[in-house]
């Protein structure tokens, strides 16, 4: 049996990512991890940083996210994110780089440092680097 396809669109307030057909969506929801298939029922969620995995066509491509919004309606299913970057769009030395300062930052004595915005860093930048690997 043929798998059954649906709509996704993933938008950024830059550009349009995605707009197509997919037999599967993977993603980082505030309530733990999500799988939308074919008729699945309407929800929205809150997406964490993390990995978005993006099925069709048998072919898993995995994206980073550093969060945004997730809906499921009858007519399609929308990604609203913050940022979005496919695998092959990701540099590696400049994730590392984010890494690194990031680590540094929240290694840092200063008292100026916001840690919340650091901690946040080290999140984007180590789910780019894992994104990048793949």
């Amino acid at each position: 049996m043929a798998d059954k396809a649906f709509s996704l669109e993933i938008r950024t307030p830059e550009r349009l990512i995605f707009d197509d057909e997919v037999t599967s969506v993977r993603g980082p929801g505030n309530q733990g991890n999500f799988q939308v298939l074919a008729g699945h029922i309407p929800f929205l969620t809150v997406l964490e940083p993390g990995i978005i995995i993006v099925r069709s066509e048998n072919t898993d491509r995995p994206m980073a996210t550093s969060g945004g919004l997730f809906e499921v309606l009858p007519g399609g299913t929308t990604a609203l994110l913050d940022t979005a970057e496919w695998s092959d769009e990701i540099d590696p030395k400049r994730a590392e780089s984010a890494r690194e300062r990031a680590v540094n930052r929240l290694a840092s004595r200063d008292k100026g440092v916001d840690i919340t915005r650091a901690e946040a860093a080290l999140r984007r930048a180590l789910v780019r680097i894992k994104v990048a690997s793949r």
